[in-house]
């Protein structure tokens, strides 16, 4: 069984990790804002879902850590952009992710470092 003091802080420390308000990390994974915040609160436990969405999201968490707070967090398995405190993903990896689902690209955009993009449509 989860404690969920324990829960509650490392799931704060995700959200500081990543620079997140309570209601932006809610938006990122997908969960309703007042679910975090019962959530932080200790009003509710998290849902299997819950942890899910998070995993799905953040790959630098560990389920195992996340629950039992065993292991390290976030993990050295994706680099992450200390800038922004996301993750670096490698253009193929994400491609190939969709490649099964039969998805054709429609746009990719390029964001710089310098604040200045390109726009390629298709």
């Amino acid at each position: 069984m989860i404690n969920n003091e324990d829960f509650v802080k490392r799931l704060q420390k995700v959200i500081d990790y990543y620079g997140e308000s309570a209601s932006s990390f809610a938006e990122k994974i997908g969960a309703q804002r007042s679910s975090i915040s019962h959530i932080l609160s200790g009003r509710n436990k998290p849902s299997l879902d819950f942890i899910l969405k998070i995993l799905s999201s953040f790959p630098e968490v560990e389920l195992y850590w996340l629950l039992n707070g065993k292991g390290e967090f976030p993990t050295n398995n994706n680099p992450v952009d200390e800038k922004t405190k996301t993750p670096k993903l490698k253009i193929e990896d994400a491609l190939q992710s969709d490649i099964g689902n039969k998805k054709e690209i429609e746009r990719i955009i390029i964001f710089y470092s310098d604040g200045s993009f390109k726009n390629f449509q298709n």
